[in-house]
């Protein structure tokens, strides 16, 4: 299968090539329009419907008409000379803030803002233009300001609801200082806005250093643009198809993406697919400088059969590790996992055409203008390892254990933080928070909600409630309880708790998930049931979900990654060898990550999808290197060498490889580090350090060590061909390619050229 379509490829690729640019640039396109359709901002829908946070959801949805869907965020207003508010002032606050409940907010054309109309296309844009709901919330207890909640209802990922927010900004700013009062924004859609508008800027310039550090490296490593650039640009569009394909399944199957999941996929696409095409590359340039006379068509459908075998492979396991996440009870997980499976796939298929159609029509311009195909490689950095790992395995095996198991002891006293990271302290909406938590509790912005509801045919009165209102507040931690608010049909209440910690807080998480549940199940009067909703429950549910499924993805994930590397490498212990290593680097990796975000900075702890994030990608991308690497060493050995001769060779030709496209998907991964939110900046890290673990490391060093002294016992029960004499036999006569096969065979032409 992998040969004939690398074969048909190589014939054709003049008709590959456009079919991939076509069918790329079309789905790019599509899927920049359509992304905020298919993306849902609130963890809580993510949540199984028998927690307690998403009951409280759908009470809010079914019973006050709250969807999840909108956007609510805080005013403030105060005098402009920072006085104490007067009766006057009060009054014109209620009286704008009327006025503006009142007044329908025309959303922008999305062609007039530049920061949205690159990738929105008209007839497919959202038209959010509404009427707010708008009411005054409270008043600082010196009078310093009073606070207006307002709701917007749509999509809060969509960059148009972005528009009509700063719409309504405008409005409000203009309409309060006709009477000289001053404004601030903040929580909600204004913390999203305030945060994208600040970060993008940084963004961009992250992004384009990445792009020029992958460049950079490829011209280092191949001394020519087209290598350098090539690959960028294949890789680019395939990865636009691939996100078509996520946000088109998406959409048509009714599912929504969580808001990091584009962000995932785009570095994973990048990182993987660079990578693939280096496998290819270093190959390629190989396989014509060992056989000058070979047709170049010839020698991209030999590269392509043979690496695509190594890639193949090396992407099912991340294929099979990710698809786990669909036994996940969290949903954010459940989406996450399959759409980087199925992005890895369109990353595969194109790994096995467009790119070996890419090196038949290039050819040994690929290289230009370097001369490296004109001269025999000194054997280099890698050369003198390979030498060293084949000559003193037992001190290299070691050396590498000693440093990956002092990282992992970093993992003692390991503690999850749930918290998602807080609004950068520089924006408005920042300041505009601190001034509130200064007067009032620091949950004032987003309360916990306890919703209390009857059944059919009852009803909920205010009075019914006053003794677990009572309760509530005496309870430490809860600043303020609001009045209950009954619902139009008088069967449903909701009470506003305003707790004195920030609601993504571990001590918020704690006082909702512990006395407010228990103080409602002990006071909520007979016959009416009660739930607690707001950012603290979900986020406390959350980590009960996340806990269950870390205990069923893991065994599963690694259950079928042993499955593969056993079918692939035809071996009981070449795989046990992999798997403890993989194993150790992770380890290492969350060990080192929990020193220096837990330790070192003093933070909460490691954000909680941390451990499973490492272990998909650090244990299948880390099995991808060593894949690669014991490929090459099972096609080494299998040639009249010796066992450790094998093993030296197999690192020289294989490590400039592995160590180019460790550093290219470190540095893709590493490219999320920047950013102000801490969850984000711990996975950017934590995950850029495991690559570079798992490339310089283990698949390097430590796998080919154990390979050279295991020697061919590590393939056993089906070892490779060649002698068993693992110490006497000399080099062949004749120089052996790094195909296996004698440089005197000359490689088939393919037909169609």
């Amino acid at each position: 299968m992998i040969r004939a379509l690398t074969g048909f490829s190589t014939r054709h690729p003049w008709k590959v090539i456009a079919l991939w640019s076509v069918i790329g640039i079309f789905l790019t396109v599509v899927a920049g329009a359509l992304m905020p359709r298919a993306m849902q901002a609130q963890t809580g829908d993510f949540l199984p419907k028998g927690y307690d946070s998403a009951a409280a959801l759908r009470t809010a949805e079914e019973r006050f008409g709250v969807t999840s869907d909108a956007g609510v965020f805080t005013v403030l207003v105060g005098r402009a000379d920072g006085e104490a508010l007067t009766g006057a002032d009060e009054k014109a606050v209620a009286s704008v803030a009327e006025e503006l409940g009142g007044r329908r907010v025309t959303m922008p054309d999305p062609r007039d803002t530049p920061s949205t109309s690159d990738d929105q296309i008209p007839f497919l844009v959202t038209d959010y233009s509404q009427t707010p709901e708008v009411h005054v919330s409270m008043t600082a207890p010196d009078r310093a300001f009073t606070l207006l909640s307002v709701r917007l209802e749509g999509n809060t990922v969509d960059p148009g609801m972005h528009n009509l927010f700063r719409a309504f900004r405008e409005h409000a700013e203009d309409a309060f200082a006709e009477v000289r009062l001053r404004t601030g924004f903040t929580g909600g859609l204004a913390d999203q806005v305030d945060t994208r508008d600040a970060e993008e800027p940084t963004q961009r310039i992250v992004g384009m250093l990445m792009l020029g550090l992958i460049v950079l490296v490829n011209v280092l490593v191949f001394r020519s643009l087209c290598a350098a650039f090539v690959p960028l640009l294949a890789v680019t569009v395939v990865g636009g198809a691939a996100t078509g394909v996520i946000v088109g399944g998406a959409l048509l199957t009714g599912t929504s993406l969580d808001t990091s999941t584009p962000s995932m996929i785009s570095v994973v696409l990048i990182g993987i697919g660079v990578d693939y095409f280096l496998f290819l590359l270093f190959r390629f340039r190989e396989l014509l400088r060992d056989r000058p006379d070979a047709p170049p068509r010839a020698v991209a459908a030999e590269v392509g059969a043979r690496v695509g075998t190594a890639v193949t492979s090396a992407a099912l396991t991340i294929v099979a590790a990710f698809a786990t996440l669909g036994i996940a009870t969290y949903g954010g997980f459940q989406v996450l996992g399959p759409s980087v499976a199925v992005a890895v796939l369109v990353m595969l298929l194109a790994s096995l055409t467009l790119m070996p159609a890419l090196l038949a029509v290039t050819g040994r311009r690929m290289f230009w203008p370097s001369r490296a195909l004109e001269r025999t490689p000194r054997p280099g950095l890698a050369g003198r390892t390979g030498d060293f790992v084949s000559r003193r395995p037992l001190a290299a095996l070691l050396a590498c254990t000693a440093l990956l198991g002092a990282l992992a002891v970093g993992m003692h006293g390991i503690r999850m933080d749930f918290g998602q990271g807080a609004t950068p302290r520089e924006t408005e909406a920042a300041a505009t928070a601190s001034e509130i938590a200064r007067a009032l509790p620091a949950g004032v912005s987003d309360p916990a909600t306890v919703y209390v509801t009857a059944p059919e045919g009852g009803s909920v009165t205010p009075g019914a409630l006053g003794a677990l209102s009572g309760e509530l507040a005496r309870l430490n931690g809860v600043g303020e309880v609001g009045e209950p608010v009954l619902n139009g049909q008088g069967d449903a209440a909701r009470i506003d708790l305003y707790l004195t910690s920030e609601s993504q807080t571990q001590a918020a998480r704690d006082l909702v998930s512990g006395p407010v549940r228990d103080t409602i199940a002990a006071h909520t009067p007979k016959g009416l049931e009660a739930h607690v909703g707001g950012t603290a429950a979900i986020f406390a549910d959350l980590s009960t979900a996340v806990d269950e499924d870390l205990r069923k993805v893991f065994p599963l994930a690694a259950g079928l990654i042993a499955l593969i590397l056993l079918v692939l490498l035809r071996s009981v212990l070449a795989p046990v060898v992999l798997l403890l290593s993989v194993g150790l680097c992770f380890a290492a990796t969350l060990g080192a990550s929990t020193l220096v975000f837990q330790h070192a900075l003093d933070g909460p702890g490691v954000n909680f999808v941390l451990p499973l994030v490492l272990f998909l990608f650090v244990v299948a991308i880390g099995t991808d290197y060593n894949i690669l690497i014991s490929d090459r060493i099972r096609e080494e050995m299998e040639g009249p060498r010796r066992a450790r001769d094998a093993v030296a060779r197999a690192v020289r030709h294989t490590a400039p490889a592995i160590a180019t496209a460790g550093i290219v998907l470190a540095a893709s991964f590493g490219s999320l580090a920047v950013g102000s939110n801490a969850s984000t900046q711990q996975i950017g890290f934590a995950t850029g350090l495991g690559i570079l673990l798992s490339a310089f490391v283990l698949s390097v060093v430590l796998v080919p060590a154990a390979a050279a002294l295991l020697g061919r016992r590590i393939w056993w029960p089906v070892r490779p061909r060649g002698h068993r004499d693992h110490g006497t036999l000399p080099e062949p006569a004749a120089p052996v390619d790094t195909a296996g096969e004698h440089r005197s065979g000359p490689l088939p032409v393919p037909s169609g050229r």
